[in-house]
């Protein structure tokens, strides 16, 4: 390997932006990415085709802030859209990808690129949540982000399924789920 590509694949990382529902994390992915753009790298963002909450071109976070995104099917499709001289990769609602996620973020970070991803890290049963667990163990910087708790005002951690099916995947948002702490979180039981 010569200097230069022992140096890019140096600056090649994984970073999550794990938490539970209403916590920040896609306001604190479009931080970064914003930044990176900033510092002239090139960027790309993806989002899941499941989401289906907001238009497919774009990321858009709980404060009304957009970011140009690509919505795809899965982790292959990912792969396929990649530019050749891509530097950060951000990835928003991670948990609902596919487990490739977890290689592929991998490789890129091998590659050189910085890979941002953000998403739930446990499902309303406070599960592991998709692929999330092993991004999680891979990254190199990981942020846990909190809500605040809709009953007590601490910090939350979970998300409180308050309306909808006991399917893992139901895309929504306050008319199905609330932050709650560990003291007001209410164990869901089918």
């Amino acid at each position: 390997m010569t200097s230069r590509k022992i140096q890019d694949a140096a600056r090649g990382r994984i970073e999550v932006i794990a938490g539970g529902m209403f916590s920040g994390k896609s306001e604190e992915l479009v931080r970064r990415l914003r930044r990176a753009v900033i510092a002239r790298q090139k960027v790309q963002t993806f989002k899941p085709l499941v989401d289906t909450r907001h238009p497919p071109e774009v990321l858009v976070t709980r404060d009304n802030r957009t970011l140009a995104a690509l919505t795809v099917a899965g982790s292959a499709e990912i792969a396929a859209a990649l530019e050749a001289d891509v530097q950060v990769v951000g990835i928003d609602e991670a948990q609902f990808f596919d487990d490739g996620l977890v290689e592929l973020a991998m490789t890129l970070a091998d590659r050189g690129v910085r890979v941002v991803v953000a998403g739930l890290d446990q499902d309303y049963l406070r599960r592991p949540f998709g692929p999330m667990p092993a991004i999680l163990a891979l990254a190199e910087h990981v942020d846990k982000m909190h809500a605040i708790c809709v009953r007590c005002g601490r910090a939350a951690h979970y998300s409180q399924r308050i309306a909808g099916s006991d399917e893992q995947v139901q895309v929504g948002d306050t008319e199905q789920y609330e932050a709650r702490c560990r003291d007001c979180y209410v164990p869901f039981y089918s």
